[in-house]
């Protein structure tokens, strides 16, 4: 059997933000890195996966619906390189866009899954592994 492949759509949020002194901060490619160091996202039985980190990355309090065309075309432009997408998105407004994906995606045959965490992935007690 294939390995299955999945495109990962880093549009910014907590769940990629790095500790700083003022507080957690979005940063250029803090995720890859972190996501790079544990290993429960490299055993043989996960997909394979390809992050893309859009730029700038963005506060869900700023998405707008130019944003979610962005998105789905994104989705789109990538549909036959993948077998599922996974949008990282601020929990803020993630409900909002993920019901407007839903309209935008309708009928799409392989599945879209919008998470996002309250914890950034590198922190301790990080919800971001499980969801």
């Amino acid at each position: 059997m294939q390995k299955k492949s999945i495109y990962v759509a880093y549009t910014g949020g907590t769940i990629g933000m790095q500790r700083s002194d003022k507080g957690y901060i979005p940063v250029s490619g803090h995720l890859q890195r972190q996501l790079a160091l544990m290993p429960e996202f490299h055993r043989p039985e996960m997909p394979d996966f390809t992050i893309h980190e859009y730029a700038p990355l963005m506060d869900s309090s700023d998405m707008t619906p130019e944003d979610w065309q962005h998105i789905a075309a994104d989705i789109k432009a990538h549909y036959d390189e993948y077998d599922g997408f996974v949008i990282l998105h601020g929990t803020d407004t993630m409900a909002f866009t993920a019901s407007a994906l839903s309209f935008m995606l309708e009928n799409l045959g392989k599945p879209v899954i919008v998470t996002g965490s309250q914890i950034p992935l590198a922190e301790l007690r990080s919800d971001g592994q499980i969801n």
